[in-house]
């Protein structure tokens, strides 16, 4: 089947039954993990309360930062490859909480240790992951 068929084919799916839906695109990136202290941080400094339960929590590069619009945002992510499968079946919502400023930054989105562990067996890996703001 073609691209062009394929899009048609998603399309008519998601208008069946003559509901209305969104096709929803997720962006697809690079995940390395971080390791403590996570403070300070660029958006709330050493608040401890800017940490969401479950340390479940990333700093973002350049390309996502967004002049620090990025604080707070929330993100669903999966990884798809890396090295050594080292690949969770599971997803994981995050909250952005930091800028990368390590020159380069060595991933798209850089996870807490716990976030990492979430979607990763190799806590060392760089991934491929897909995410999608929530």
């Amino acid at each position: 089947m073609s691209l062009l068929g394929l899009v048609m084919a998603l399309l008519l799916l998601s208008t069946s039954c003559n509901e209305i839906s969104t096709l929803v695109y997720a962006e697809i990136g690079t995940a390395t993990s971080y390791d403590p202290p996570y403070t300070p941080t660029k958006c709330h400094g050493n608040r401890p309360d800017q940490f969401p339960s479950g340390n479940l929590f990333v700093q973002v590069s350049e390309g996502l930062w967004d002049n620090g619009a990025a604080c707070g945002r929330r993100y669903r992510l999966k990884c798809l490859s890396g090295n050594n499968k080292p690949c969770k079946l599971d997803t994981v919502d995050v909250r952005v909480v930091d800028f990368c400023s390590k020159r380069p930054c060595p991933s798209t989105i850089v996870m807490s240790n716990d976030a990492f562990a979430a979607v990763s067996h190799n806590p060392d890996a760089k991934i491929n992951i897909e995410f999608i703001q929530i």
